[in-house]
């Protein structure tokens, strides 16, 4: 999956109608959550015969929970129905939130930027202390929390934001893993390489559909530490900070005004990105793991093993960063009746207790669980993206109270329209906006 940020009014929108279903009697508690006292053990393959519980899920979606729905049926006799929300999905659940609706579990993003917009304190039970969280690995432990607070199960592994090169490009350009850059500065030093001696772009940009834009700038804020993000959320730090200022004019001046990316970056696409690597027309692409699942798509693993590499990149390191997505995280809902809610309990710990093996096996993904191995026979390039999550820098998604919309402003510039500094006001305009009407402290 993408990460996807949504535009600033409906950000606004969602917050206004999430804190209007918080004062909505339907919201709030209602009934025994159990949301802070000590759960009982749950047995995973209790019997719940007559128990229907919906699961809301993306468009897109909709088949990923179903290995774990019918095992779970078969095992429990419990009914779980799927019902998909038309998309923007992001911007639809907190409206058909606001409206009173609500399922017994639902995919969500379990970011610290989009679990706000559901309202967890009002509207999730807790997990805290939930049989599978101890099993979690050290990155997925940090997803799926607010002010300390379990929210969200974390079932699949968080994309991987690196790159993605060519391995005959490489090969023409004389470059071998021992070149596999230290830096964001080397990368583009790398990508000179490419294009002085091959006839490939060195990145394929994709202006045209928008969203990956981000990515470049992203890399280039991996050494901000921990207490600047906290600044940040805090109002203290702004957007306009010129590290970020800097790594915007870096991307412009130094990939895109350098000639380093493809002719028409302002046109280019997400399809096309994958298109231009595999003939070769490009040597790299900086994007997240549904890059990967598109080529997946339409090779097979012992194809994409000879022609595709991954290595990971950071502003100073060889590091990877991760990028949640809403299929890494499932919540569940106060409902107010206590035998659905014990019920959802019961099927996050069936999917990440006896069933995950399976589950896993069957989509052919990464592991969250450490103590369950990743499946055999997964691309290359998905092998080093797993053995690269341990060390993962998050993205700032993960980050930020708030995803501002990076991409559309990145956009602005690659037309002309905005300059680095105009950029980077933008993004501290909206993510200023968008925390007060969150009510966050210090806006």
């Amino acid at each position: 999956m993408k990460t996807r940020a949504l535009p600033a009014l409906a950000l606004i929108c969602a917050a206004g109608l999430a804190a209007t279903a918080c004062s909505d009697p339907t919201a709030g508690d209602s009934g025994s959550d159990g949301s802070d006292a000590k759960q009982a053990a749950v047995n995973p393959t209790a019997r719940l015969d007559g128990v229907k519980l919906t699961m809301w899920t993306a468009q897109n979606t909709v088949n990923a929970p179903k290995q774990v729905i019918d095992a779970f049926e078969k095992a429990t006799g419990a009914e779980v129905d799927t019902q998909a929300i038309p998309d923007l999905y992001e911007q639809n659940v907190p409206t058909k939130l606001a409206s009173g609706d609500r399922p017994d579990l639902m995919f969500w993003q379990p970011s610290i930027s989009t679990l706000p917009f559901i309202q967890p304190k009002q509207n999730l039970l807790t997990l805290d202390g939930e049989p599978w969280e101890a099993k979690l690995g050290d990155t997925e432990k940090s997803l799926g929390m607010i002010d300390g607070k379990r929210y969200a199960a974390i079932v699949t592994s968080p994309a991987m934001l690196g790159v993605y090169y060519n391995k005959d490009v490489f090969k023409q350009a004389g470059l071998s893993e021992k070149d596999f850059p230290k830096s964001y500065d080397e990368l583009l030093a790398l990508g000179r390489k490419v294009v002085d001696k091959t006839d490939a772009a060195a990145f394929y940009e994709a202006g045209g559909d928008k969203w990956p834009l981000q990515w470049q700038m992203q890399v280039q804020l991996t050494d901000l530490d921990r207490q600047w993000w906290a600044d940040l959320n805090a109002g203290k730090k702004k957007w306009t900070d010129p590290v970020v200022v800097g790594a915007i004019k870096k991307y412009k001046e130094k990939l895109l005004d350098a000639g380093l990316a493809q002719k028409n970056y302002r046109t280019g696409t997400f399809t096309g990105q994958a298109d231009a690597l595999w003939k070769g027309d490009a040597g790299m692409v900086l994007n997240v793991t549904s890059f990967q699942s598109q080529l997946q798509a339409k090779y097979s693993t012992a194809e994409l093993d000879k022609k595709i590499g991954w290595f990971p990149v950071a502003n100073s390191s060889a590091t990877g960063l991760y990028s949640p997505d809403q299929t890494n995280g499932v919540v569940a809902f106060k409902t107010g009746d206590d035998k659905r809610q014990n019920a959802a309990r019961q099927f996050l710990a069936f999917w990440l207790g006896p069933d995950y093996p399976d589950y896993i096996k069957t989509m052919k993904i990464p592991s969250v669980q450490p103590s369950v191995p990743t499946p055999k026979g997964l691309p290359e390039a998905s092998e080093a993206q797993v053995a690269a999550l341990p060390k993962a820098i998050g993205v700032f998604q993960a980050k930020a109270i708030v995803a501002p919309d990076t991409h559309l402003y990145l956009a602005d510039m690659i037309f002309g329209k905005k300059s680095p500094q105009q950029v980077a006001q933008a993004i501290q305009d909206q993510f200023a906006q968008v925390a007060k009407a969150q009510g966050a402290p210090g806006f």
